[in-house]
């Protein structure tokens, strides 16, 4: 089956001191715990869209994260292999970008 030339995908973001854009004071090693944490929150059943409604850093978080529909070359490279690697509903293990740790849910 060819790869999409587009996705849907919903995120949780957390930055920490020193990640792009960011203003957060938790360090690099608290924010890669804490999104750990959550990971292991949403397998064990919590509802990805709330979870990131109440502790995502991205502005998307009011949406539970959705990104909507992207493509490829939109987003920076390690995010983009993350989600295009993922099959609906299917929630990625950590991801570090610039901007701090993320957990992608492919949503389409």
């Amino acid at each position: 089956m060819p790869s999409p030339s587009s996705i849907r995908a919903s995120h949780i973001l957390l930055m920490y001191k020193g990640s792009m854009r960011s203003s957060a004071t938790r360090s690099a090693e608290e924010a890669r715990t804490e999104i750990e944490t959550m990971r292991n929150e949403i397998a064990a059943g919590a509802d990805f869209a709330d979870v990131a409604r109440d502790r995502s850093d991205c502005p998307s978080g009011k949406e539970g994260g959705d990104l909507g529909e992207f493509s490829r070359g939109a987003m920076v490279p390690s995010f983009e292999v993350a989600a295009f690697a993922l099959q609906p509903g299917e929630v990625s293990d950590v991801v570090e970008t610039d901007f701090g740790f993320h957990l992608i849910k492919r949503t389409a």
